[in-house]
């Protein structure tokens, strides 16, 4: 018989901190469903382990508040995919032809990666073909997840936000910075009736990337 091994909560905190950027004792209690004194030992623990941080907000008079977020170390335990291994290659590369050369195939690489995207998300309704693209996202490695959105002040057209919380190619885009523009090129390719646009970015110090999709 195969035992089902119960979810970890230090994995819990690990997730909301992922998606939400930074949360405190007391936040993650309440939406963990733990006692903050639990939720306090999982948080010493994570910060033994080096998986988190905290910093203090000083409001008023009183103790200051403590706000938790993943360290780098913990992001990097989120699935990447493709950094160790491509990020040498590329390296080998810029040696042998030159910086510039690389990002010339990368270009070409993702240019290619776009138009294979249009073809798997197919020509269904834009919430199908949203939905198609962002499994594709998950299967390469990206925490991604897409929502509706309606008509606003903030957004005139109705649209769909797309949202990555990690990067799976964190330290590819770190040498190699360019990659992140052709994300959203890519995107666009994959979507040509739509106009697509960044709504945040990891490399901009935010705790995840997002993507505006709104019909033309």
């Amino acid at each position: 018989m195969t035992l089902v091994q119960p979810p970890s909560t230090k994995e819990d905190i690990l997730q909301y901190l992922m998606k939400h950027g930074e949360a405190t004792a007391q936040t993650l209690a309440e939406m963990l469903g733990v006692s903050p004194q639990a939720i306090r030992r999982h948080l010493k623990d994570l910060e033994a382990d080096e998986l988190i941080e905290h910093h203090a907000v000083q409001e008023g008079m009183g103790r200051p508040n403590y706000f938790y977020c993943l360290s780098r170390k913990g992001r990097d335990r989120f699935p990447t995919q493709y950094d160790t291994f491509a990020l040498s290659l590329l390296d080998t590369i810029a040696e042998t032809v030159g910086k510039e050369e690389v990002k010339t195939i990368l270009r070409k690489q993702w240019e290619r990666k776009a138009l294979n995207y249009r073809q798997k998300v197919g020509t269904g309704s834009l919430q199908d073909r949203v939905d198609q693209l962002v499994k594709l996202r998950q299967a390469e490695g990206y925490m991604a997840e897409w929502h509706a959105v309606d008509a606003s002040d903030e957004y005139p057209v109705a649209g769909f936000i797309i949202t990555e919380y990690n990067c799976a190619i964190s330290h590819i885009a770190e040498s190699y910075p360019s990659v992140c523009g052709h994300e959203l090129e890519m995107f666009q390719v994959a979507l040509p009736d739509c106009a697509v646009s960044r709504t945040h970015w990891i490399v901009d110090g935010e705790h995840r990337c997002g993507y505006l999709v709104q019909e033309r």
